[in-house]
């Protein structure tokens, strides 16, 4: 089958560009596979160049050649309002091979954020999306996003996972979580203020001295802009427990959340469902994040660690400071957290998934 792939690719390497690569990856062994990579080296969302304004160009221009002959093209949609403008074109220029379109939303504001905001562009993703094979989400709580537009049976939710490589021995979950005296927090994801890391930082800040000593905070991810870095950089300064190690590689990546007891993702972002939730789940971490809906399709609190307010430092110190005498709530959280990433959250599952509803439409 030939299939017309559309999607952001590393680099930069983010949530979005990650499973777009594993997909692109897992199904370009079984079909032939055209790509076109519309990533960019920012994470600023929208036109923000003359340079960008000619990379969406020269996006246009190659899927124009290469929509020749496909019998499916895959999209994850943009959630700005440039990027919906771009997904527009594309659908115009494939014309009547819209038929064959699955998009995939890989986030939770689309419909919040931009088409609720603007009824004409409403209008006219209603009118294309109608017309399309299915639209793919990522849990059950971004349903609602098409279900105005397309029939159930066409709307096909696919969780997204954690890498193989990641995924620890049971063994080594005891092995960290026995006699630790430091309980170490992590943070694994793009330096963004709605992102929460200041909340975090500011939490330990507000501890006693004597209960910041019992803990250990972990900073990895890219800043967007150099001031942010310098001012976060000062803040920490003289915090001899909390650490930022920039961009990290997978070896890094690795030993930071095989060694952490908790990943905190106090995001306030409407997010889709974060990768690096998954991730900490097959390392056997609890963690702590806030209530976006696509959290809560794969979350419960209490049950896979705990819940905590957008925007609240507050919130996050009490829940840490709760955790002090209870690393045994940690231990069984994380080991429950690994049997869930194994039975639900792995990449065949998400390959194969995928797979299977691009071959449906063909045999269809």
């Amino acid at each position: 089958m030939k299939i017309l792939f559309i999607a952001p690719l590393p680099p930069p390497l983010g949530g979005h560009s990650l499973v777009s690569q594993v997909l692109l990856d897992g199904i370009k062994t079984k079909h032939n596979v055209e790509v076109v990579n519309f990533n960019k080296t920012s994470f600023v969302q929208g036109v923000n160049s003359f340079k960008r304004i000619f990379q969406i160009l020269g996006v246009l221009k190659d899927v124009w050649i290469k929509k020749k002959n496909v019998e499916v093209v895959y999209l994850t949609i943009s959630q700005s309002l440039a990027g919906n403008l771009k997904d527009i074109f594309m659908y115009v220029i494939c014309g009547k091979k819209i038929s064959d379109f699955y998009i995939h939303l890989h986030g939770g504001s689309i419909k919040r954020e931009l088409w609720d905001s603007f009824p004409l562009l409403w209008k006219i993703n209603k009118y294309f999306i109608s017309r399309m094979a299915g639209a793919i989400v990522s849990g059950k709580s971004h349903i609602s996003v098409f279900e105005d537009i397309l029939p159930k049976s066409k709307i096909h939710i696919v969780p997204n996972f954690a890498l193989d490589y990641l995924f620890v021995e049971e063994q080594s979950i005891y092995k960290n979580f026995t006699n630790s005296g430091i309980i170490r927090i992590l943070y694994m994801s793009n330096m963004i203020e709605k992102k929460g890391y200041n909340e975090l930082a500011d939490a330990y800040i507000k501890l006693d001295h004597s209960h910041q000593q019992r803990f250990e905070l972990n900073f990895a991810g890219r800043f967007e802009l150099e001031s942010q870095k310098d001012a976060f950089l000062s803040k920490i300064s003289g915090y001899s427990n909390i650490h930022y190690h920039g961009v990290v590689n997978d070896d890094q990546k690795k030993r930071l959340f095989e060694e952490a007891h908790l990943l905190c993702l106090p995001t306030a972002f409407f997010e889709g469902q974060p990768v690096a939730i998954l991730e900490a789940y097959a390392s056997g971490c609890a963690v702590i994040v806030t209530g976006q809906s696509g959290i809560l399709d794969i979350f419960e609190d209490k049950k896979n660690g705990f819940q905590v307010q957008e925007r609240s430092s507050d919130s996050i110190k009490a829940v840490i400071e709760n955790q002090l005498n209870d690393i045994e709530e940690l231990k069984y959280m994380a080991l429950e957290n690994r049997k869930l990433a194994i039975d639900k959250y792995r990449v065949s599952n998400y390959v194969s998934s995928l797979n299977y509803i691009m071959e449906s439409h063909k045999k269809s």
